[in-house]
């Protein structure tokens, strides 16, 4: 009985939470979705903790944003697509300024009932990688890069380590990915770019129910021998899946990954995981006043779920970044069109006319913790360089300068998903919301 009421009250929380239809009056309401249980919650937790300290931070600091209230509510999601679904359905009615799916596998369903339902969709470098374009998808928005962008990065890399993109041919490249919508997503560019620079691809999916038990991938792994491995995990895979690299011996210096691995992902393999590398493109840290905020404001006040030597770390930071785009795009809307009480049909014009340029940044407490980034009517996304950062054995070190994505290969493709999307989808709305003049 006992875990029975414990139960209910965690689902009442979660879903129901306050009376927010009625009190959406006196606040904006931002649900987040998290999933702070389960075998994705290694990863989860530290979002789900930067995100909600971000925007707590400005309701204690500012009261708000614009002198109204940020009504904040998570759902559990366990990163399960059916259970995502279930929270999107339980939080529309209550007029949500955005939603944050954090998962692709939820992200795509949500994607047709977006339009419908005028919320806007926030999958910040995740999801629909064709979605940057909002001419066909004025509803979604995955800033500051798609998973496409991130592919063509991690590739320019590898040929910068060969002497040029001409070094590629004959070389063997491995994909070890979750076998789910985040993994497969980038498939399709990686099979181009193995056709085009001429080296071989091979891949070891990973399935959800099998993240832990990774021997057969690995031994793959050692079959082939591949001269660089690529990595999209999430959750209980990317620990693993170092451990089982290490076990091998498997060059860490040649394997990466792209953005997802955490602190405790590189140090639980111990001192073999040095040299581990992924993508980044936001500082770790707390030496920025936005967070020096969050520490004084929420953390040290018991008004945060983090750990304080947690604060900073690059998850953590992750959660941060999102929620700052979800300000600046709430910020943005209130600017545009003059109303403190915003709509998710305004604030997805937010999102449009958003310009976090370097002076903003400052502004907000962010100098150098990101690169600048604009998005328009056309571009959802900005597709932003990012850099490679590498596992000393204790932290994360940048170890190169801003890698841009390779434009000339991920557009055309891009634009020929948004199509093939739209071409697949029966009905698929033309975009009908004006462009801002500012966007």
């Amino acid at each position: 009985m006992l875990k029975r009421a414990i139960a209910l009250g965690l689902a009442a929380a979660t879903l129901a939470g306050s009376p927010l239809p009625a009190s959406a009056q006196e606040g904006i309401y931002v649900p987040l979705f998290t999933y702070r249980t389960g075998p994705f919650s290694g990863s989860g937790i530290f979002i789900a903790n930067g995100m909600r300290d971000y925007l707590t931070m400005l309701n204690e600091r500012d009261g708000g944003i614009g002198g109204v209230k940020l009504l904040i509510e998570e759902c559990e999601t366990g990163y399960d697509t059916k259970k995502g679904v279930e929270c999107y359905e339980a939080v529309k009615d209550k007029r949500p300024v955005m939603v944050n799916p954090w998962s692709t596998g939820i992200t795509l369903p949500l994607i047709p009932k977006a339009a419908v339902d005028k919320i806007p969709v926030l999958s910040m470098a995740y999801g629909l990688s064709a979605s940057a374009d909002g001419s066909r998808f004025p509803w979604i928005f995955n800033p500051p890069n798609t998973y496409w962008d991130g592919l063509a990065m991690i590739i320019k890399y590898i040929a910068e380590q060969e002497g040029g993109l001409d070094k590629l041919k004959g070389k063997k490249i491995g994909y070890i990915y979750l076998d789910a919508g985040f993994g497969k997503e980038p498939i399709p560019l990686f099979e181009q770019l193995a056709k085009d620079y001429g080296f071989e691809l091979k891949m070891y999916p990973v399935a959800g129910t099998e993240m832990q038990n990774q021997s057969s991938q690995w031994l793959g792994v050692r079959r082939d021998r591949p001269d660089y491995m690529v990595m999209y995990g999430w959750g209980a895979m990317n620990p693993t899946a170092i451990k089982e690299a290490v076990k091998i011996n498997y060059p860490m210096s040649k394997f990466l990954s792209v953005w997802w691995p955490s602190e405790d992902d590189a140090r639980g393999a111990g001192p073999g995981a040095k040299g581990f590398k992924t993508l980044n493109w936001h500082a770790v840290g707390t030496n920025f006043p936005a967070l020096q905020d969050i520490i004084k404001h929420v953390v040290d006040t018991g008004k945060s779920q983090s750990p304080k030597d947690q604060v900073g770390q690059v998850l953590y930071n992750r959660g941060v970044y999102n929620s700052m785009l979800i300000a600046e795009g709430i910020a943005q809307a209130q600017k545009i069109t003059g109303k403190k009480m915003v709509t998710g049909e305004d604030v997805r014009r937010g999102l449009e006319g958003l310009d976090l340029s370097a002076a903003r940044l400052k502004e907000l407490g962010f100098e150098g913790f990101a690169d600048p980034i604009k998005l328009s009517c056309t571009d959802h996304n900005g597709h932003k360089a990012a850099f490679m950062q590498e596992w000393d054995g204790a932290k994360w070190a940048k170890v190169t300068q801003p890698i841009e994505p390779m434009a000339d290969k991920v557009k055309p493709l891009l634009e020929a998903a948004a199509n093939d999307y739209v071409e697949k989808n029966t009905g698929w709305p033309k975009r009908t919301e004006p462009c801002d003049k500012s966007s």
